[in-house]
């Protein structure tokens, strides 16, 4: 079994033993406020899904949590990435991380009409815009059910690690779907803070994820028709020049 380094996450002096009351606190929260490793070690492996996007946002942020004695499963459950071969890298990236973790991964399936539904009418927005705030929706009510279903309490998502994403939709959209499952909690944790971007660029070369180009969706693959077709997957050259609006990758 892979394992990580955890040389971000000395132990520090001071710091007092965390308790099972501390282990989710309410509120946004960020990794860098938290004790180091050694002040969990008492404490019974806790339960947390983590809903990702993909391998490399996952990255750091499995690393964090298992250093801290915390137990994650990974729900994959990301329709609106686009096309089904992209989907199936990205889905395949992040089963081998798990598995070289031996942390446990759902497949949430791919339902990219259902998610094009949602959005129509939305796809000349911009990114950050109306039509990212329904995908959050759609995908964190699927991971809300997902940890309700497990009979975890609490979940959390890689999304709040993206600095391409706007934290407060992704919190909105997570607050709301905890609020209609019923029984579960969104831990609204900033993913992007702590040390945890640098150590996941780390881990990106360590590991040889493959390289995403594009959020996701097919409305934010425009930036891709200004680049040398070579470099772009095969099954995505003939779609590039019908391709909507702008985005940035991550």
């Amino acid at each position: 079994m892979f394992s990580p380094p955890f040389s971000l996450m000395k132990p520090q002096s001071g710091h007092r033993l965390v308790t099972p009351a501390d282990r989710f606190p309410v509120g946004p929260a960020e990794p860098g406020a938290a004790p180091a490793p050694d002040a969990y070690a008492s404490l019974e492996p806790a339960p947390v899904l983590l809903h990702s996007c993909c391998a490399p946002c996952s990255s750091a942020i499995l690393e964090w949590l298992l250093a801290r004695r915390y137990r994650p499963t990974v729900f994959f459950y990301n329709p609106n990435i686009f096309p089904r071969e992209e989907y199936d890298v990205r889905r395949s990236e992040c089963i081998r991380y798990c598995e070289a973790l031996g942390v446990p991964f759902i497949d949430g399936d791919y339902e990219h009409e259902r998610w094009r539904e949602a959005v129509r009418g939305l796809e000349n927005e911009p990114e950050r815009g109306a039509r990212c705030l329904v995908c959050f929706k759609t995908r964190m009510r699927a991971a809300a059910l997902a940890a309700k279903s497990l009979g975890i309490e609490c979940f959390t998502t890689t999304l709040a690690g993206s600095r391409w994403k706007r934290l407060e939709q992704i919190r909105e959209a997570a607050e709301e779907a905890a609020l209609l499952a019923g029984g579960v909690r969104y831990w609204d944790m900033n993913w992007k803070k702590g040390g945890l971007q640098n150590r996941r660029s780390e881990i990106i070369r360590e590991q040889h994820f493959y390289n995403q180009l594009w959020c996701g969706c097919e409305f934010s693959m425009g930036h891709l028709a200004g680049r040398d077709p070579e470099s772009l997957p095969e099954y995505v050259r003939a779609i590039v020049p019908r391709s909507g609006s702008d985005c940035a990758c991550g």
